[in-house]
């Protein structure tokens, strides 16, 4: 099931403020403190946020959610994120994408380009362009991660370097104030830094939320990359390393 439109905002709310309490949502949502009880309640369900004496707070943990849960999370922010770095893709060009919920919007994004040649290690991505009009569509070789659809491992490595596109797109699961980007598992790390290295123009897709994340393996710098796209503004510390690297933050305007 999906997160409703309310459990969302309170997610938001838990991870910017680090801690919520039942009595303020219930005033601050006009609903019963029943009904936040049961929201917190299926939000910690999920491991979204943990449980406190009269509320919730925020997780912080170097775990990575499952990927049928960060599909459900921020699904407006990525859809907004997602046309907004498919606007930056002509037509008739090569494009790399990583695993990642987000790139997956991209891909969808994406759907009435023509003449695309697609690389990607996310069999969910290559799924998603059957049937449209891209020129070629190449999945990365190797041993397909049944979680989540992830080719990774040195072999995804070695397939990569082959290539070279013209756009590559990444997602992260975590961004430092600093402009480091981070993700959890050393070996989606590894193929995201193959794809960036075999590409002319680098975009990172990421919404606000991993600004409240906490991962440990470093992908790159902010100031490696050509583009980053996400839907609020960015701490000013990571705006001035962006600025810094001549990288481009775009945020994704609301319609």
């Amino acid at each position: 099931m999906n997160l409703t439109d309310r459990q969302q905002e309170i997610l938001a709310l838990i991870r910017t403020q680090g801690r919520v309490d039942v009595d303020a949502l219930a005033i601050s949502f006009d609903i019963t403190t029943q009904t936040i009880r049961r929201d917190l309640g299926e939000l910690c369900d999920r491991g979204l946020a943990a449980r406190t004496h009269g509320g919730a707070k925020r997780l912080v943990s170097v775990s990575n959610v499952g990927y049928e849960e960060r599909r459900k999370i921020q699904i407006g922010a990525k859809e907004l994120i997602a046309r907004t770095a498919a606007s930056l893709i002509p037509n008739d060009c090569s494009i790399a994408l990583n695993i990642g919920t987000t790139t997956e919007q991209v891909a969808q994004a994406l759907s009435g380009h023509s003449g695309l040649i697609v690389l990607s290690n996310n069999v969910n991505i290559i799924t998603m362009f059957i049937g449209s009009n891209v020129k070629e569509l190449i999945l990365v070789g190797g041993s397909v991660r049944q979680s989540d659809g992830a080719i990774v491992g040195s072999g995804a490595v070695e397939f990569i370097s082959r290539y070279k596109v013209d756009y590559a797109v990444i997602g992260a699961s975590a961004l430092d104030d600093d402009g480091a980007i981070l993700d959890f598992d050393s070996r989606e790390v590894s193929v995201a830094r193959a794809i960036l290295q075999n590409a002319r123009t680098k975009i990172l897709v990421c919404d606000a939320t991993k600004f409240q994340r906490n991962a440990s393996v470093r992908i790159c710098h902010v100031s490696e990359l050509d583009y980053v796209v996400t839907d609020e503004t960015p701490p000013q510390k990571f705006l001035d390393a962006a600025r810094r690297g001549d990288t481009e933050v775009l945020t994704a305007a609301k319609s």
